[in-house]
């Protein structure tokens, strides 16, 4: 299959359930919704070495937040309840309450499992609920005034671990598809890319220390080529991306590999776009590219 001019390989994603949480900050200005999306965000790139998956779903307007202010929407995604609802707790507690302005409120209010997030104790008996946009809060005086926050939060059986590569016959070639990719992604509901854009691509374990859980991908690595007798990189490529993507659901993934490799195939100097699998030992959920861009 070819995508304005690309060769798209018949190849598939392999992904595997993970528990999501998605939460909504607001602030004063986005500026500062943002600020605090993104310090919770961060150290949670891949569940290899991270206590967690997030990244940044989406910018809210005025209009679609609790409190009527800007916001910005944040995917948390961890193998299990317990560690997603730690997770949660520790990133609203010490990433959140803590910037300047700051509201939290449920994203998935309509979901039947939750999670308790209980910090209305940091007021130390100066916390009071009160309501906002219909829904229950509690305040907690700070120095700048108060932090408002639900401390109920839905989570869903979501899906990790979606991804395509992004193989250009040069480094800014491929590095600017991935960002139009990432880019196109971000506007598709439901989903987020934790890195956003894969340098390192890794496999399985090691082939020589035995010690380390992931390794490179030599396969996919274009200056050891000529060294690798299964390599995945075709002659003339000199750069690879992955692109990684966590979703609610299958739907979203789905949508959102569609969204990135669409952006991805008009970038000139793209001559392949594939994924990466573990031949269905990672996780039950398959994303093939030629289904989904058909």
């Amino acid at each position: 299959m070819e995508l304005n001019g690309v060769t798209i390989e018949n190849e598939y994603a392999e992904a595997f359930p993970n528990w999501a949480c998605r939460v909504i900050i607001t602030a004063i200005n986005e500026k500062w919704a943002f600020q605090a999306a993104t310090e919770a965000t961060g150290f949670a790139t891949s569940a290899i070495g991270c206590p967690c998956e997030a990244g940044i779903e989406m910018f809210l307007s005025a209009e679609e937040t609790p409190d009527g202010r800007p916001g910005v929407a944040v995917l948390f995604f961890a193998g299990g309840k317990k560690k997603l609802k730690e997770q949660v707790v520790e990133r609203l507690a010490e990433c959140v309450l803590t910037q300047p302005t700051t509201a939290v409120f449920d994203g998935m209010p309509d979901a039947e499992e939750r999670i308790d997030v209980k910090l209305h104790f940091f007021g130390d008996g100066y916390e009071y609920q009160k309501e906002v946009g219909g829904r229950k809060c509690w305040a907690i005086p700070i120095m700048n005034g108060e932090y408002i926050g639900e401390e109920s939060f839905g989570i869903v059986k979501g899906v990790a671990g979606g991804n395509f590569f992004i193989m250009g016959e040069n480094q800014p070639a491929a590095l600017m598809a991935a960002d139009a990719a990432v880019d196109a992604i971000s506007g598709v509901p439901g989903c987020m890319c934790s890195f956003p854009v894969v340098a390192s691509g890794s496999k399985v374990g090691s082939n020589k220390y035995k010690f380390m859980v992931a390794t490179t991908n030599e396969k996919y690595c274009p200056t050891i080529r000529d060294k690798v007798a299964d390599t995945k990189v075709p002659e003339g490529v000199k750069a690879v991306y992955e692109i990684v993507i966590d979703g609610v659901d299958e739907e979203s993934i789905s949508e959102a590999t569609r969204a990135g490799i669409m952006a991805a195939s008009m970038i000139p100097g793209i001559k392949l776009i594939s994924a990466g699998n573990f031949g269905g030992n990672l996780g039950p959920f398959k994303f093939h590219l030629h289904e989904i861009l058909q």
